[in-house]
């Protein structure tokens, strides 16, 4: 199985994603390591990347979801996915699930400028917010919930 933690930056992908990884011994992935330095550094200028931008980033994304389910391996991969066509392209097979880390703007805000470091800026949220398109096929967890309490939900939504 591949659990997706998707969401815009600031959901709390990364943190979500490893402490569950972690606690069954799964792989962890972000896909924040598999972009290019050119996206980076648009990302880091306030830039907002395009579909464009993001198609090799994408591929590489599906190929290593490809892998790990071609060797059986269970893994958690913590991706933006914001949008439906983002989804489609990693939904390799009905072993890919997504989890939505879902929360409002103002929250998210909030933890993006308590956030130093990072290249994505508080600024960015504007454009991650304009391009989600929220999934229907995905387990929705309000970011409101406690660490602890999103990994429970997430393990009952998929019976883990």
């Amino acid at each position: 199985m591949m659990i997706v933690i998707m969401g815009v930056a600031g959901s709390g992908k990364t943190t979500i994603g490893s402490l569950f990884a972690k606690e069954l011994d799964w792989s962890f992935y972000d896909a924040d390591d598999f972009h290019s330095e050119s996206n980076r550094t648009k990302m880091s200028q306030g830039i907002a990347l395009t579909d464009e931008d993001r198609a090799d980033w994408l591929a590489s994304l599906r190929k290593l979801i490809e892998e790990n389910l071609q060797e059986n391996k269970s893994a958690v991969l913590a991706c933006s996915a914001l949008k439906n066509t983002y989804r489609s392209k990693l939904q390799v097979n009905e072993h890919v699930k997504f989890v939505y880390l879902q929360g409002s703007y103002e929250q998210i805000k909030t933890r993006l400028q308590n956030r130093p470091g990072h290249f994505m800026s508080a600024g960015m949220l504007d454009s991650q917010f304009e391009i989600l398109e929220e999934p229907e096929n995905a387990l929705i967890v309000d970011i409101t919930n406690t660490p602890q309490d999103i990994l429970t939900i997430i393990r009952k939504g998929f019976n883990l």
